[in-house]
């Protein structure tokens, strides 16, 4: 299915158009990308709020709400730098489809490769991995219907929730400035973010004071609601916050999925098995060489690679003065010399 562009994306009307408000045959919508991105978000800020009598969060309609704020914000930086880079092909735009908002967007994806390649704009891999998450849960709930876990869903909608609110404060200010208005929305949503905030917080406290406490060498970040609460064991292992149960090989893969999709996983050298990753991210901050399956963990420093295969062995069995062979290849470099003395 195409990727239809939001209606907002044409900064202005054409010539002769009417702005007005209100009933009657000439009523028309007016919403410039910004204000419609903020007004998206305060729709998300109420469907992530529990209400006071005690109705659960609208997660569902916090994620389509959330992905259309994300499209609109992105896309309108985008075309300050040029209306055509909101295009699917830019090298198809003409003035007249961007005026008459009657084209194919880029996706959320490209409009971040985008953003940070030609508007030099830092956005960080995880707020990229929110963002692609995010696309994804909303197209599954369009199209498919979404069966997941609520909680990671929420986590990750308050982080890119986060992100969007310092994207607007820091690359779409000048409208915002512009418009009192416009402040005082985006200060309902910047109040409404800590409280939202304040319950993972909460949450989590709780946990580091409990079934966390005094494990941070073995906490792990949940690559799904992206909190420091999977407490690693030989696999399968579970997050606290979210419930998401992780067996060795899924867990590898999200771990990986970041920054080296595709790539074969190494080695471990404990338990062989290929689920071993430098991706992974503990609450004790140190730099880790991590085995999904066997839950080793090994400081950069302890492994060498192996001077005949490649793969990750501990230097401390590097016998002295000669090079760093794993045990497999080892005991194949000794039976071919044995094999040889014979001849």
């Amino acid at each position: 299915m195409a990727n239809q562009p939001a209606e907002p994306l044409a900064p202005h009307r054409r010539p002769g158009s009417d702005r007005h408000h209100g009933a009657g045959p000439q009523a028309v919508l007016d919403f410039p990308p910004v204000p419609n991105g903020i007004d998206y978000l305060l729709t998300v800020v109420t469907d992530l709020l529990p209400d006071l009598a005690g109705k659960p969060p609208r997660i569902k309609y916090a994620v389509l709400h959330l992905q259309a704020a994300a499209e609109v914000l992105l896309k309108a930086r985008l075309s300050r730098v040029h209306w055509s880079l909101v295009f699917k092909d830019p090298g198809k735009a003409t003035s007249t489809k961007y005026a008459d908002a009657d084209f194919d967007s880029c996706t959320t994806d490209e409009a971040v490769v985008r953003l940070r390649n030609i508007a030099g704009i830092q956005i960080s891999q995880k707020e990229a991995t929110a963002l692609k998450d995010l696309a994804k849960d909303r197209n599954a709930l369009q199209h498919y219907g979404l069966t997941h876990n609520a909680k990671a869903v929420e986590s990750r909608a308050a982080t890119v929730l986060d992100f969007l609110v310092r994207f607007i404060e820091e690359h779409l200010a000048p409208e915002l400035s512009e418009s009192e208005s416009l402040a005082q929305q985006m200060g309902t949503v910047r109040a409404a973010l800590k409280l939202i905030q304040s319950f993972a917080t909460e949450r989590m406290n709780r946990l580091r004071g409990n079934e966390l406490k005094d494990a941070e060498g073995r906490t792990l970040r949940c690559p799904d609601c992206q909190q420091l609460a999977v407490l690693t064991k030989a696999t399968p292992c579970s997050c606290l916050f979210c419930g998401r149960n992780w067996p060795a090989y899924d867990l590898a893969d999200y771990l990986r999925a970041g920054r080296h999709p595709g790539s074969p996983l190494d080695e471990c050298p404990g338990c062989y098995a290929p689920t071993l990753t430098d991706d992974a991210e503990f609450a004790d901050g140190k730099a880790t060489l991590y085995c999904t399956n066997c839950a080793s963990r090994y400081a950069p420093a302890e492994l060498g690679n192996c001077a005949a295969c490649g793969c990750y062995w501990p230097i401390d069995d590097t016998e002295a003065g000669r090079e760093l062979v794993c045990a497999n290849c080892d005991r194949r470099i000794r039976q071919e010399e044995d094999e040889c003395s014979w001849m």
